[in-house]
């Protein structure tokens, strides 16, 4: 589909969350400044808990130290939500795009993730659904997919946790975005069958480029280099949502 938006996606593969923080907050900058364009990244992490800024202690269910002799890291960050779990088999996706002039709406924002992972799960026969007082995309009672987002001057950053083959058992280090009453579950659950990650990667580009009216264009990640060597940037200024 083509438009007057047009995003620039790359496939990073796996990767640790603290350097991929760091490429985010310097592409947030770079997207401010008009040095890039709308960029969307696709990865899946090394297992790591983020903490937002709506965390609670008693929502991680082990000390930092236990789970980094687990091999898991925890990293605070600044994103709307509780904790979120992130390791091989979800699909990370990270949107840095300017909502400006046409999208200044955060929760139409937020509702175009959930809507990306509900589209993704009807390609495969999964029906997704929204649950009123909590973001992300359900099946039933259990969470496929969560959101958490960032918003300063309109650019956004983070974005969504899409569970495709994730090991489920390895969300009971917390509880889930704060959420004690409900589960998880992932597409591979779901089918019974596994799922090949590269194709969930490029129906959710296509899903969410369409719900944008934007052109994709994949692009190669060591194009990011420069950037992804560069010093952190600056912490934004403080986020919308």
């Amino acid at each position: 589909m083509s438009g007057a938006r047009r995003f620039r996606a790359y496939r990073l593969g796996r990767m640790r969350y603290g350097p991929c923080h760091a490429l985010q907050q310097r592409l947030v900058a770079a997207r401010t400044s008009g040095e890039v364009g709308d960029t969307v990244l696709f990865v899946e992490h090394d297992p790591v808990v983020t903490l937002g800024r709506r965390a609670k202690p008693e929502h991680l269910l082990r000390s930092p130290e236990a789970l980094a002799a687990q091999g898991v890291e925890v990293h605070d960050v600044g994103r709307g939500g509780d904790v979120t779990y992130h390791g091989p088999g979800q699909l990370v996706m990270y949107p840095i795009i300017d909502l400006k002039p046409d999208r200044r709406d955060v929760r139409r924002y937020v509702w175009s993730l959930e809507e990306t992972m509900i589209r993704t799960c009807a390609d495969y026969g999964v029906t997704a659904e929204r649950v009123a007082g909590y973001n992300g995309a359900w099946v039933g009672d259990d969470k496929i997919g969560a959101v958490g987002v960032r918003i300063s001057r309109w650019v956004t950053m983070h974005g969504i946790g899409f569970n495709v083959s994730t090991r489920l058992e390895d969300f009971s280090v917390i509880v889930p975005c704060g959420i004690a009453t409900g589960g998880v579950t992932s597409l591979e659950r779901e089918l019974g069958r596994a799922v090949p990650m590269a194709e969930v990667v490029e129906r959710s580009a296509t899903h969410l480029s369409a719900l944008y009216e934007a052109s994709l264009e994949w692009s190669d990640p060591a194009a990011l280099r420069t950037l992804a060597e560069a010093a952190p940037a600056p912490d934004a200024p403080p986020a919308t949502h």
